[in-house]
């Protein structure tokens, strides 16, 4: 992810929506009494209002208040920026408000001429809506942490001499034995001392099909155990646990970004020097080549840093940015990291995580081969017939294939579960078995050649086999597998016509990576990675020069997230991911990917032509107003300045809104 931060200076480090909204509406409450009391208004409207004793005091007296309570956000950012050595937004703002507002003081307790109270105060009010506008849009929560955590139980129940003890998870000791119920999360790393069951670890590793666990297995604080009980002898506890470990590589990730600097703020750092400059020759100009007085000289140096710093700039791109983001959402695309979006029209290389991104996480029949005189559905129907009692994850997926085409299980009778090997049933009074090859290996029974053929080559890509067996002999294997998402090959098409290489990371086996990889025509792969290594994978490609963005949705990726140019995860995923990416896809569609990438770019144009309105006019106002025409009795007034400023915003304001048409 990209954070909005200057070389370690955060603009909006200590700043707040409600921050921003308070001071601007108050601010905007203070402009009218200056506009109503502005000479150079009356003028132009050619109405004068009611006469106040002091009234000339009232521009002076509510422009200080609007310069202390709105300007000094930007004040003390801009000393950030300064101390940064990297004038942006917020140097520019307060150059043009401080000029504006000590020439204004001057002009009304010494110097001759009419101050720049109204400039002042519209361009603080701009300005605080433009940063609350920004704020509101980005939304930058970081609860990524908090998150990993709510994944450890707060409570274990800890074995001793006379049973067990409901303990608190920061009691438990290296050495201590707990007991995990099925349906409990384990509370810390350790290993089996008792019991057989399967865990589901899919929130850390991303490995589809739940892992058998049995005595002397690893196991892993987080991680949901399914069915039986289990004792569990803590190793790790705390800091050192596996979770622990991807919350300090995520917090690292978050740490080292590099401090990119928004667009805006880089033309700010342009216009900034481009103001200072041209106010300093002004009066140079102005005092050694002319006999004008000293007041003119001053009026026309500030006139040019005032008008340097329009209006537009600071409405140019939150505007756009809070378009984007709005018209991101009601595409299902939610932006969190408006950097980050900028930063997708960059972007050279595309990696998803596989299980439950490219694929469904979960397991299900992706073929089937049968004997001669055994149709598919005759043998799904069996299948399920005799699944349909078991909890396993494979029985899941066969009775699953099977109610979506719509099929009838198969009455079954004298269910029995074998354990580690399959089921049993009888129909029509004749033994029939479901089951892997362990199952075979125990019974006597005549193996199909062609189905072993063919079983032998889907194992081979990393597919888990289940025969069924009848009439003492096999008449039908089932390849299941973690289901490939229909929509994922449109995805990867998709990007690969944008120009983008798409690469997979799993922690999967390499036969079964190269499976899915070959379905997707995928351009390179990386499997059997651990949780730990992902972020690893996706700092080595950019090490080679790549702009990368990732795209997961477990705990296992929250660290590859974090470290990406661009972070996106599935909303479907796990809040961890979610609130680590920088854009979250609200459904579990890729092809979604591809329409972040063309937001970025179609939100990147519409930001360009906004800072070109903003900024355009200085080609011409700024000359005119530093007296380039004098000699022939042209220059820019002050107010005329300030016309041409909200013509520019104007401008600004409906042109950012033509990204609304955008379809994606």
């Amino acid at each position: 992810m990209v954070h909005d931060k200057n070389d370690g200076h955060d603009r909006h480090a200590g700043h707040s929506v409600d921050m921003f909204r308070n001071r601007f509406w108050v601010c905007l409450l203070l402009t009218v009494p200056i506009l109503i009391y502005a000479e150079m208004l009356w003028h132009w409207l050619g109405v004068r209002p009611p006469s106040l004793p002091g009234e000339k005091l009232v521009p002076f007296a509510l422009g200080s208040v609007v310069y202390i309570y709105g300007g000094m956000v930007f004040l003390r950012s801009a000393l950030g920026e300064l101390r940064s050595r990297i004038p942006g937004m917020m140097t520019l703002v307060s150059v043009g408000i401080t000029a504006a507002y000590v020439y204004s003081a001057a002009t009304t307790f010494v110097l001759p001429g009419e101050g720049f109270y109204w400039e002042l105060a519209t361009l603080v009010d701009i300005m605080l809506l433009g940063h609350w506008i920004e704020m509101r849009a980005i939304g930058r929560a970081s609860g990524a942490l908090a998150e990993l955590a709510k994944l450890i139980p707060d409570t274990a129940e800890r074995l001793n001499d006379g049973g067990t003890e409901e303990v608190s998870v920061s009691e438990l000791s290296k050495g201590d034995v707990v007991l995990v119920r099925p349906g409990s999360r384990v509370p810390a790393d350790g290993e089996v001392a008792d019991g057989e069951s399967h865990l589901d670890e899919s929130m850390l590793t991303g490995e589809s099909k739940p892992v058998r666990k049995k005595a002397g297995d690893r196991v892993v604080a987080g991680s949901v155990n399914q069915e039986g009980s289990l004792r569990v002898q803590v190793t790790k506890v705390g800091e050192e646990t596996a979770l622990a470990g991807i919350a300090r590589l995520v917090e690292e990730a978050q740490a080292s970004k590099s401090r990119a600097q928004a667009i805006a703020d880089r033309a700010a750092m342009i216009l900034t020097y481009v103001a200072v400059g041209a106010g300093g020759l002004t009066a140079i100009a102005w005092a050694l080549g002319t006999q004008q007085s000293t007041d003119f000289v001053i009026e026309r140096s500030v006139t040019v840093i005032v008008i340097a710093c329009p209006h537009a700039l600071g409405l140019a791109v939150p505007l756009v940015i809070a378009i984007s983001t709005s018209l991101g959402a009601r595409n299902g695309l939610l932006v969190r990291n408006r950097l980050a979006l900028e930063q997708a029209r960059n972007l050279d290389v595309v990696v998803f995580d596989k299980t439950g991104t490219l694929t469904r996480g979960e397991l299900g029949v992706v073929d089937i081969s049968t004997t001669d005189g055994t149709s598919q559905d005759s043998a799904l129907e069996l299948a399920a017939g005799l699944e349909a009692d078991s909890e396993h994850s494979l029985a899941r997926a066969i009775v699953s294939e099977t109610q979506a085409r719509k099929l009838t299980p198969r009455s079954i009778e004298g269910f029995e579960a074998i354990a580690g090997k399959g089921v049993r049933g009888r129909i029509e009074g004749k033994d029939a078995y479901v089951g892997g090859p362990r199952l075979l290996e125990s019974l006597d029974v005549n193996k199909d050649k062609e189905l072993e053929k063919w079983a032998s080559k889907q194992s081979a890509d990393g597919k888990t086999v289940v025969y069924l067996v009848q009439d003492g002999s096999t008449v039908a294997a089932f390849a299941l597998a973690d289901v490939i998402r229909d929509e994922s090959r449109e995805a990867v098409a998709n990007l690969k016509k944008m120009g983008m290489k798409v690469a997979m990371i799993t922690g999967d086996s390499e036969d079964v990576a190269r499976w899915v990889s070959d379905q997707l025509e995928i351009d390179d792969f990386f499997a059997e990675v651990l949780p730990e290594h992902k972020s690893e994978k996706v700092k080595d490609l950019q090490a080679q020069g790549k702009q990368v963005a990732m795209v997961g949705d477990g705990v296992n990726d929250a660290p590859a997230l974090a470290q990406a140019n661009v972070g996106i995860a599935i909303g479907a995923g796990t809040d961890v991911a979610i609130e680590t990416a920088d854009v979250v896809l609200v459904s579990d569609d890729p092809r979604d990917v591809g329409s972040v990438i063309e937001l970025s770019h179609a939100s990147y144009r519409k930001m360009l032509q906004n800072l070109g309105w903003a900024t355009g006019y200085n080609v011409v106002a700024l000359p005119l107003a530093a007296g380039v025409l004098a000699p022939i009795g042209v220059i820019l007034a002050p107010a005329i300045g300030a016309v041409l400023m909200s013509i520019s915003t104007v401008v600004v304001a409906l042109n950012a809104q033509l990204l609304r048409r955008l379809s994606l």
